[in-house]
């Protein structure tokens, strides 16, 4: 069901002109004896003077200043964060991303099922977790579907396991007859039975467009704002969770993993799959041909550009790791 209470244990100058351009000579007046024609006047501008361009360039550099903090603020403000944006726009902690694409990749690469699963699965993972793997929940709930092992779903470790957990509910799913022409909310509800069946219809969109941005039906769809990876994983075990997870065969190399699609949906989807886990595995970029992803805390994260190496053809992927 729904999980609903939380129990983690964790002045300036001025001049008168014309003020004295007419005067009478009086002799008992000393100002009228003095020339205010010969008298030296103020210069009405500076001109470019070493006194005059000080103020300027403070004033420029108090300017420039203002602005780059700005832009180090808009950078910087925040946690570190996924967006997806296809049909939409949802933001999510790199955790909670990468949940999403397991969960996806789960139903619709390893186990072939169309789109509609994974949304289906998707609003229920959020409604459940809200994406996260949690280790707690009502009663014996566990994990992002908030699974119960006294209810078969699994052992404890079996439904902490994001892959185990996702295909559990694939295979509850594909059991319910007629589940494709069913609401999302509806199919939801036929494998859960929550008790608060109404709370999947309130993330049907979320689930949707995460969808959609992580099938590789939709390309450049996956960004994260991430801050610099200190370590990483190793290109073989990178390898190995992207088979364990997709189903599909990548190859390691000495500084990264590249991987060969037959089509660009394919290419995609581990493109997407690699930025949403980029942050747990330690990825700097990843590269689909001539388009590259490249992490970056700041705004340079939340867009793909154009490759400075590309990888190949519009079928090829390459993951490059920190450190290697």
């Amino acid at each position: 069901m729904p999980f609903r209470k939380k129990q983690d244990p964790h002045a300036h100058d001025r001049e008168f002109d014309g003020l004295y351009d007419e005067h009478e000579w009086d002799d008992h007046d000393p100002v009228g004896h003095f020339d205010f024609q010969d008298a030296p006047r103020r210069r009405r501008g500076c001109g470019w003077t070493a006194g005059c361009l000080v103020p300027v360039v403070l004033v420029a550099a108090v300017a420039g200043g203002a602005y780059y903090g700005y832009q180090h603020l808009l950078d910087n403000f925040g946690s570190p964060t996924c967006q997806f944006t296809a049909n939409g726009s949802f933001d999510y902690s790199p955790e909670q991303a990468a949940n999403a694409a397991t969960i996806v990749d789960v139903g619709t690469m390893r186990l072939g099922l169309e789109p509609r699963a994974g949304e289906v699965a998707i609003t229920t993972a959020i409604t459940e977790s809200k994406l996260r793997n949690l280790t707690y929940g009502d009663r014996d709930s566990l994990g992002l579907f908030q699974q119960r092992p006294s209810q078969g779903w699994g052992t404890q470790a079996e439904i902490l396991d994001p892959v185990h957990s996702s295909a559990a509910f694939y295979n509850k799913l594909t059991q319910i007859d007629g589940w494709q022409a069913q609401a999302v909310e509806v199919a939801a509800q036929e494998v859960q039975r929550s008790g608060v069946p109404t709370a999947y219809a309130d993330h049907v969109s979320a689930g949707q467009v995460l969808t959609a941005s992580l099938d590789g039906s939709s390309p450049e769809k996956v960004t994260c704002r991430l801050d610099p990876a200190k370590t990483s994983s190793t290109p073989a075990a990178v390898v190995a969770k992207i088979a364990n997870q997709t189903g599909l065969q990548a190859t390691a190399g000495a500084s990264g993993v590249t991987f060969r699609a037959r089509s660009t949906d394919r290419a995609w989807t581990v493109a997407a799959w690699a930025v949403t886990h980029a942050e747990a595995e330690g990825i700097t970029s990843v590269t689909v041909g001539d388009r590259e992803w490249k992490r970056h805390r700041g705004r340079d994260g939340a867009k793909w550009i154009g490759a400075s190496t590309p990888a190949g053809s519009a079928t090829s992927v390459r993951i490059d790791l920190a450190g290697r």
